[in-house]
């Protein structure tokens, strides 16, 4: 009985070194592992930078009056189209009572001094024709009275303009209806029925009628940080996204780079200009925000490899790749970089389109591999 109990723990003892043993020989058996390869490829890369900012006309005109007064009438809305000589409001002038008594003052007084240079005139005639006073005389009894009727006019046509807006023979320039200078489109009508505008005089831009712009000659604005502006000169190609057709890019060419730059939020920003080359029937909105990418560097159909394959040395801090020369076994090569946008670096040198490189990620064998 003793014996049967004696063997049973011994068994007991060696069955839990036996679980013990393949326990810890499971725990540090190193799994078989097999590096991936990749081959070169033929590609273009670009390097480039992005510039913040929005798109706005090229050409934007502030319509204003040159005359004072109320408007009665608007005959546009914003996002309409309009040409060269379209109406866009009427302007009722209200004038001065005192500039209107001042005028009104200057024709009474211009009537008086005509009526009288008229008389002196009249009898200085009958006495040149007597042969009493010489020409002399008549010519500038004449002149005097020429003057007095020009003096008139003047004072009337001033008058008219006061109480108006304009006058006989000034209607092309001071006029009651304000019309269109270019053709676009109307981006803005600041101005409601009623109000009161004023004219565009040397002391005041006076008041904005209307904002038209031509929405075929659009322009990308932005800026560009510090670290990027000497990499970038004018007459460099760009391609714009706008955030509302996400789906679409537009050509664009940078022309206009800021002499100086503005800090902003502790750093320094350069602004910029890229005029965009529609196509017919594109139609950007002023004022959307967009994107520039702007192209730095760029070659094509290049033998190009993924950036993460490559490696440098500790000590010559040189690039190289692994590759594969057999069955799981690779050697170092030596290879010459290009370009890199930071996905895919340019192959100069080291390697053919049919070279298999290591990748850095090793992954277990197969459970079908490990069976054999």
């Amino acid at each position: 009985m003793k014996q049967n109990t004696t063997r049973i723990i011994l068994l007991a003892i060696m069955l839990a070194f036996g679980v013990a043993l393949f326990y810890f020989w499971k725990r540090n058996k190193k799994e078989d592992v097999v590096y991936k390869t990749k081959q070169p490829y033929v590609t273009d890369i670009s390097l480039s930078s992005i510039a913040t900012g929005k798109i706005i006309p090229d050409e934007e005109v502030s319509i204003r009056p040159n005359i004072n007064g109320i408007v009665s009438k608007v005959y546009v809305e914003a996002g309409d189209p309009i040409k060269v000589g379209d109406k866009i409001a009427e302007i009722k002038v209200i004038p001065s009572i005192s500039n209107l008594q001042s005028s009104k003052n200057s024709v009474s007084q211009a009537k008086i001094d005509f009526d009288n240079q008229k008389k002196i005139f009249e009898r200085q005639e009958k006495l040149y024709k007597k042969g009493v006073i010489s020409i002399n005389d008549f010519d500038n009894s004449k002149a005097d009275f020429d003057q007095a009727k020009q003096r008139l006019s003047s004072a009337n046509e001033n008058y008219q303009i006061v109480k108006t807006g304009t006058a006989k023979g000034f209607n092309s320039v001071a006029n009651t209806t304000v019309k269109a200078t270019i053709g676009g489109i109307i981006l803005d009508v600041p101005i409601k029925k009623g109000n009161q505008v004023i004219q565009n005089n040397n002391f005041n831009e006076g008041t904005e009628i209307a904002l038209i712009a031509d929405i075929q000659k659009m322009i990308f604005e932005g800026t560009i940080d510090e670290g990027e502006v000497g990499r970038i000169k004018e007459g460099m190609p760009i391609k714009v996204t706008v955030g509302a057709y996400p789906d679409k890019s537009y050509d664009a060419v940078l022309n206009y780079i800021a002499p100086k730059g503005v800090e902003k939020n502790g750093a320094v920003e350069f602004e910029i200009e890229a005029k965009l080359n529609l196509q017919e029937g594109d139609y950007l909105r002023a004022g959307l925000s967009a994107n520039a990418n702007i192209i730095l560097d760029e070659v094509k159909d290049v033998l190009a490899i993924d950036e993460g394959l490559l490696q440098y040395d500790k000590e010559t801090k040189k690039p190289y790749v692994e590759v594969a020369v057999g069955e799981q076994q690779f050697e170092r090569r030596d290879v010459e970089i290009g370009l890199s946008d930071g996905i895919k670096a340019e192959v100069k040198s080291g390697l053919t389109k049919e070279d298999n490189i290591k990748e850095w990620n090793a992954i277990g064998l197969p459970e079908a591999e490990k069976k054999k």
